[in-house]
This record gives C-alpha cells, structure tokens and sequence, in this order.
C-alpha cells in the first residue's frame, strides 16, 4: 500500500457505528422514480416537478487513467441526462451529457447536480473525477469538470465556468492536481460550488467572470486509523495495505468537501465525505462565514454526501454509508440537525442505501436519490411521516455559535477523489 497516495473516488454513493448516532425513526417512504444510471442531485424546478441528474455509464469513446494510474481507465460517452418525474413518470428531458466512468459503468463522473436560479433557469454541474490535464488532452472539448447553464427546451447548454481547469491552473491546497466537483448552490448571482477532488470552495458569477477559491479545506490527522483487511477487493490492489505492513499510528487523509448549503445566517455550510480509509465518525460540516474561514459546525458523521436546510433552519445530512464504505455495507441515513443543535435519525438502513442526495419539498417530505452509484438501479425516494426521536448528544456534538452556528489530503501527494462505489467493490483511486 502506498500511504502516500491514498484516497477513494466517490462519486456516486449497519447501523450508524459512532456512539452519539444511534438510529430512531419512524419514517417511511414510497419509491417514485427507479431505474435511474447513477442518480445524483435533485432540484424542484419552477413548474413544481422534481429533477434529478445522472451521471450516466460513461462510453466507448477515448479514455483517461484513473488517478492512480493503476486499475482500469475511464472511459468518455454521452449518456449523462437530467431527468423529470412529474405525475408518477420520468423524461429524460436533457440528454447527451458527458459521462465518464469504468467499464462496468460504475465509478461515474458527468451530471452530479443542477440548480434554478430566481428566474427558474437551470444550471447543471458536471463532474469528472481525474487529473484535468488529462481531459483536454485525451478527450478533446468536453463539459467534464463544468457549470453549464442549460436549456431544457432546446436540449442544448452552455459552458459558465470550468472548475477543473482552475483546479490545473492554481492548485489551491498546494497537493497532487485533482478536480471532481460534487455539489454547488446559486447564491443570488454567484455560484457556489465544491471541488471534492481539489479539496476547496470556489465561487463564480453567473455570467461565469470572477471564478475564485473561497476555502481549501485542510488536511484530517487519523488517530490509530483502521484500514481495510489485505484481501480487500480493489479496484486498484496498490492501495489495500499488505500483511507485512507496519501498523500507523496517524495518518493524513483528505478532507473531501460534497455539497454545499445555505444557511438562513448568511453562511455556507460544506460537507464532508472524508478520504481513505473513511473513518467511522470522522466526516464534519464545516460553517464558511463572511471573514471566509472554515469552522467545525457539526462532526460525528460519517461520509456526508449531501446537505439541505428547510425553511426554519433545520439542517439535515445525508450519510452514505454509515460505516467506512470497504466494509461493503452501504446502509445509509438522513439526519435532521435542529437550530439547537439537537440530531435526529429519520431513516437508517431499511432500504436506504448508498444515497447521494437529498432536497426538501414545499410538501415538507425530504427526497433522496438513492442507490446513486449503482447503474440501472438508482432510485429517488419520497421519505414520509417523519416523526423521529431525539439522538443522545454526540460525543463531540454540534458545535454552535449563536444562532445557526453563528459562527485525502497526505500533503496533497495522497489521492483525492470521491467518485462511485460499486455494490461489490471499493474503487480506490489516486490523486484527482
């Protein structure tokens, strides 16, 4: 195993392990869109119907080298779409979207979010998950790593900011060149987005000029880190540690930033899916100010994957897979974090697996995509009757200023990717 290289790729996405997250719900749900190829975020649109992206099985077209260099490539297609449901049914109503992903289809970089601004126009973020100065020189002009701003009625879009490209240019955290962006939100006219391979916080005007890093979140220190047992199955074999390797007392992962929220303060709320080897507890929401830097809001987690405040300033959270993800249970959780800081589990396991998103509907259900890294299985669900009981207080808690909060990184030669995970196999990657 070479430590100085780890990371996973994400991209997609038991009972929680960490002692202040035991499970107590009384939620259900109803299915109400199946079938999806590695579903990923999902956005009400003015017109009241729900969209959701997905990320597609990537294609026969020119491929680039995992981050690695070791494992199978990535291969280009045009199969990332967005998707309406709207009275029961699902229409692809924007296709033809860059898609890049192993040749099983999983592991999947192309539509990862989409959001509408006051005017109801819909941009879309599109993943990539690789070194970026492979893309425009393996795959020619793609819209991999982008914003896009798309016209639903056209099928068509536009390219408004190129995020892996600045990841190339400026390389923030000062670490290994990596770019897979996961989740942004439309703060007025700006965009404000992740780079969960970058490790940062970048915004940009609508119309695409004053694209800038906010944050470069820093690295995580891992106490006694427990890495996954040598037989393992991995993608790429290199990062499985071997018997005969010395026992770490720490270890530097990356941070690995998901999404992003807006909080009724004003603030920016990230959140984390942490690096290899994804330490049970060990992921964060980091509260982003005005004077611009990161705070711990919240910890406890484990691989967050998605955040969405409602109207009185409930947060929820959207675990992945509530233990670290090479155990190969994939059992997720929504987490509600109220203004006082207090957590509740609406729903863990029972048929949540491996979500990648979430958002809160006006009729105060939340909707989750879920199975989002299995092709041809991704589900959105509709999450009823959510009537849960308090969590103890987590051992570390939510830690709150005021109101609200107020208030793989291994020097970046580690790899730090997030792309997805199949049902059968961890896919660990090298440095996005």
């Amino acid at each position: 195993m070479k430590l100085k290289q780890l990371t996973i790729t994400f991209l997609t996405f038991c009972v929680a392990a960490f002692s202040g997250m035991k499970a107590a719900s009384a939620a259900s749900f109803s299915v109400i869109a199946d079938g999806l190829y590695n579903a990923g975020g999902l956005s009400f649109g003015p017109d009241g119907n729900l969209y959701v992206t997905e990320a597609g099985i990537g294609g026969s077209g020119d491929c680039v080298p995992p981050p690695s260099g070791q494992g199978d490539s990535l291969c280009y297609g045009t199969s990332g779409v967005v998707t309406k449901i709207a009275n029961g049914k699902t229409d692809r109503i924007l296709t033809g979207l860059p898609s890049l992903a192993l040749p099983d289809g999983t592991g999947a970089a192309g539509p990862r979010d989409l959001k509408f601004d006051a005017t109801g126009k819909p941009y879309v973020l599109i993943g990539y998950g690789a070194n970026p100065a492979f893309r425009d020189r393996n795959l020619g002009n793609t819209d991999l790593g982008k914003i896009i701003a798309a016209d639903f009625n056209t099928n068509s879009w536009t390219s408004v900011a190129d995020l892996a490209n600045y990841e190339l240019a400026n390389n923030p955290d000062d670490g290994d060149v990596g770019s897979n962006p996961l989740g942004f939100v439309i703060d007025g006219n700006k965009l404000v987005a992740v780079d969960a391979g970058a490790n940062d916080l970048l915004s940009v005007n609508t119309d695409g000029s004053n694209l800038q890093v906010m944050v470069a979140f820093p690295q995580d220190i891992l106490t006694n880190p427990i890495f996954p047992p040598s037989d393992t199955p991995s993608n790429e074999p290199a990062q499985v540690p071997t018997q005969n390797e010395p026992t770490l007392s720490e270890f530097a992962t990356q941070p690995v930033p998901s999404s992003v929220a807006k909080g009724l303060d004003g603030a920016y709320y990230v959140s984390q899916f942490t690096g290899f080897p994804f330490p049970e507890g060990g992921a964060k929401i980091y509260r982003v100010g005005a004077d611009g830097k990161p705070t711990v809001y919240a910890d406890g987690f484990t691989q967050l994957t998605d955040l969405e405040f409602d109207t009185e300033g409930n947060l929820y959270a959207l675990q992945y897979a509530n233990q670290s993800a090479w155990k190969g249970n994939f059992d997720g959780s929504v987490i509600k974090i109220a203004t006082d800081g207090t957590r509740t589990t609406l729903l863990s396991g029972n048929g949540l697996e491996s979500p990648s998103a979430l958002t809160i509907g006006s009729d105060g259900a939340v909707y989750v995509t879920n199975r989002g890294d299995r092709p041809g299985f991704g589900q959105v669900l509709r999450i009823e009757n959510i009537k849960s009981v308090p969590e103890p207080d987590s051992a570390l808690g939510v830690l709150a200023i005021g109101i609200l909060g107020v208030g793989w990184l291994h020097n970046k030669r580690s790899r730090k990717s997030l792309q997805a995970h199949s049902p059968t196999k961890f896919l660990l990657n090298s440095d996005l």
